[in-house]
């Protein structure tokens, strides 16, 4: 065999290479956590635009929609792009459907905007019949853009 003057040095230097490589490998996968966690939230930002792009047309088209329903009602006679505005409607909601991550956002855009039609058709006598699936289609919207996190209680004007 030979001495620990010479076997020593060397068997120290071998050490110090697996030790490097060791480190240069846990260096590397350090980095490509933090590189999947940066790729994960780039993900869910775009798809919370996504989403909120398609929420704020559909809401944009509910908006017009109640108006229409409601100058109806009140005896204004009935709006000539009723009709339109409900082709809109559906195609935003179609827009959500195609967005959304959760059935519970797809399930509720689909009942309000169920129930934006049946306005329009004039099945419904009171505009305010349309809040509850309104909330309910917001706080699933929130729900499928920040998944895990609660929405804060306020006035809400519909029970939960």
């Amino acid at each position: 065999m030979g001495s620990w003057g010479t076997l020593g040095p060397a068997l120290l230097s071998l050490a110090g290479v697996v030790l490097g490589a060791g480190g240069s490998l846990f260096g590397q996968y350090l980095v490509s956590r933090v590189s999947a966690r940066q790729v994960e939230v780039q993900e869910a930002a775009a798809h919370r635009a996504e989403v909120k792009d398609a929420v704020l047309r559909l809401v944009g088209v509910a908006l017009r929609l109640e108006k229409s329903a409601l100058t109806r009602s009140e005896g204004g006679g009935a709006d000539a792009d009723l009709g339109q505005l409900v082709d809109e409607l559906w195609l935003a909601q179609a827009e959500i459907d195609l967005a959304a991550r959760s059935e519970s956002l797809r399930g509720a855009a689909y009942r309000y905007a169920f129930s934006l039609a049946a306005a329009a058709r004039g099945d419904t006598a009171d505009v305010s019949e349309l809040r509850e699936p309104q909330a309910r289609f917001m706080d699933a919207a929130y729900g499928d853009m920040w998944p895990g996190l609660r929405r804060a209680d306020g006035d809400a004007s519909v029970p939960r």
